[in-house]
């Protein structure tokens, strides 16, 4: 029997996660509790430095509206957000973060980030919204800034988070364990703060075998922002809305500096840009395919249409790019061979920055991209709520801007009282990326310790019968393996248990089956969706039987728990909302058109924590107050 020593914490507010949003939040939270005296605690799976989206680096800022130099308006972002998401955004929500998100980045700069600068002292710019960094250590300066506001005496890493504690239906606090140490932690919080990421590998990768560790999107993110607040009985929201990008083929790097920076064209096996020889079908798609920029799910529906058409593989002509902007120069040889050099110098640099593999996947391919094209392909579905994806919690949104159905008195607080969300971890509001999770990070906390400050709640106890109860809950994996690994030879085939890689390709095959993944082309209907729903039933019956072999295999078993929540959420809801809004993220077969008379609004879905029995609701779309 696994012994473990039992930690009780008690704070006011707790951050859970140590990403972007965390990281804003830790310094927000930080400022307004010192003037309040009150106590703020973070708890973090990983280690603050590198956790998150952009533990890796990351060569770009790419939410930046440029407020101050008269650059866009907070409208423009906006107009460009709900055009990107097929008309589904809730307008006060990106307004907020929008309005927000440029301090955010002169704090990045002032705490030592890099940002290119252009000859006349501005940003340069990779895109309308995008700036370019040296961000090899983006993480790294934003979390020390985190740290240094908080005090790493309030910190708590490589401590994973199982749930939240419910107590008369109301939420106390959340449960876990440390993933080094035999300890099992009892969080008491008056409010708590949820931004643990968004999840990966609940679809089976394109990447197999060695793509157990190579996605595009963290893989170490597993659904436990979803778990929490559907398990605390937070309303969800755009669970339909997975996003799937369109990355350098196996090592998954980002495309964006080369389509934005170095204007390169992509192109089928035979030359052809579906962009420009598919123009047509963009009109089956109005009104949002009609405006530019075009929407991320169409762009990739016209690539998808080529590959399903036999015309792949699909190419970045990286080489006709990189000549290009150096054919600029050929009249003088010394400055064509220098510039040459220095776009070879950041092609390579770009993923250097944020996707090492991708540098390695060239080397090992001799591929140098001033040369040779490189295949580009779509990836498997993730679930995120700040990249172009939009799937979370329901938020409240700020009171000067949200119409009343959209305000429920704090900023960023789930339909569950004093649980906030941010980041991946929050809904409707996509297109924040890391700047932008940062400044709703920071938006969310305050609103929490406002929260905290003007309700006064008490804080909470967690009785002794309730304490071990979640913990024989989250220790059961470990022994069950103690009691049953010695039953057959080879511990990992045995009638008594599962381990938690062979339940998780369970998981990855179900959904690419019937839920519309890369094996299926990404496309899903009805009946397949029904038959995912049994079949996922069956599977969560199984996690009863997880079993680990030490505690790192706790936290896989942990994390399967969690990415089947969010597997069932997307399933249902898919299967609730009767069209196909965003051809090139996944396909109705059924209901293969847009329909903006029945569906132009937000599907919703809550969870009982206790029957688990699952209520699905449309909402509708308003604009800003």
């Amino acid at each position: 029997m696994a012994k473990f020593e039992t930690v009780q914490v008690e704070t006011d507010l707790l951050i859970l996660g140590g990403g972007m949003a965390s990281c804003g939040a830790a310094v927000e939270a930080a400022y307004w509790a010192k003037k309040n005296g009150l106590k703020v605690t973070l708890v973090d799976k990983a280690a603050v430095d590198r956790s998150g989206a952009v533990a890796m680096g990351l060569s770009a800022i790419n939410q930046y509206v440029g407020i101050k130099d008269g650059e866009n308006t907070v409208t423009d972002y906006v107009n460009y957000v709900k055009q990107d998401l097929m008309g589904v955004a809730r307008e006060d929500l990106v307004a907020s973060i929008a309005r927000h998100v440029d301090s955010s980045v002169h704090l990045f700069e002032k705490w030592g980030l890099p940002i290119w600068k252009a000859e006349g002292g501005g940003y340069v710019h990779e895109g309308r919204w995008q700036l370019m960094i040296n961000g090899e250590s983006y993480k790294v300066i934003v979390a020390e800034a985190a740290k240094n506001h908080l005090g790493t005496e309030n910190i708590y890493e490589r401590v994973f988070i199982v749930g939240p504690i419910m107590k008369d239906g109301k939420l106390a606090g959340a449960y876990g364990f440390s993933v080094r140490e035999n300890k099992f932690y009892i969080f008491k919080a008056r409010a708590v703060f949820c931004a643990m990421g968004g999840a990966v590998h609940v679809f089976k990768p394109r990447s197999s075998g060695e793509g157990l560790g190579r996605a595009w999107y963290p893989p170490w993110n597993s659904g436990s922002s979803t778990y929490f607040t559907l398990k605390a009985g937070a309303e969800m929201t755009c669970q339909e809305v997975r996003f799937i990008p369109v990355r350098f083929k196996d090592a998954y790097g980002p495309v964006g500096a080369w389509f934005l920076l170095f204007k390169s064209r992509a192109t089928n096996a035979f030359g052809g840009e579906y962009m420009v020889e598919r123009k047509d079908e963009l009109q089956n798609w109005k009104p949002y395919g009609l405006v530019k920029p075009i929407p991320a799910n169409l762009r990739n529906y016209l690539g998808m249409l080529d590959v399903m058409e036999g015309k792949g593989p699909i190419y970045m002509r990286t080489e006709e790019a990189l000549q290009k902007i150096a054919n600029q120069y050929k009249d003088d040889p010394k400055a064509h061979k220098a510039k040459v050099k220095e776009l070879e110098a950041e092609a390579w640099e770009d993923f250097l920055d944020m996707t090492i593999s991708q540098a390695i996947l060239w080397a090992a391919s001799n591929v140098q991209p001033e040369e040779r094209s490189s295949e580009i392909a779509a990836a498997e579905p993730y679930f995120i709520g700040s990249h172009s994806g939009a799937s979370g919690a329901w938020v409240s949104g700020p009171e000067d801007l949200a119409p009343p159905e959209y305000f429920w008195g704090y900023e960023n607080m789930c339909t569950v009282k004093g649980l906030f969300a941010a980041g991946d971890a929050s809904g409707a509001s996509s297109h924040k990326f890391s700047s932008g999770s940062h400044a709703e990070g920071r938006i969310a906390a305050k609103a929490a310790i406002r929260y905290i400050v003007k309700e006064k709640p008490a804080m909470p106890t967690v009785d002794d019968a309730t304490i071990e109860a979640l913990k024989a809950k989250t220790l059961k994996p470990l022994n069950l393996f103690e009691e049953h690994s010695g039953f057959t030879s080879q511990t990992d085939v045995n009638p008594n248990y599962i381990l938690p890689k062979m339940y998780m390709f369970r998981l990855q095959k179900l959904m690419d089956e019937y839920a519309g993944g890369v094996g299926s082309q990404f496309t899903t209907s009805k009946v397949l969706c029904e038959r995912g729903l049994e079949l996922l039933e069956l599977l969560k019956e199984d996690s009863d039987h997880l079993a680990a072999k030490n505690l790192h295999d706790l936290m896989r078993c942990w994390e399967n728990y969690h990415r089947t929540y969010q597997a069932e959420a997307h399933v249902r809801t898919m299967l609730f909302r009767e069209e196909t809004r965003w051809p090139g993220y996944y396909f109705r077969a059924d209901f293969p058109k847009l329909d903006n008379e029945k569906w132009l609004c937000f599907v919703n879905c809550t969870m009982d924590p206790e029957t688990e029995a699952w209520t699905m609701h449309k909402r509708d779309i308003l604009p800003l107050k």
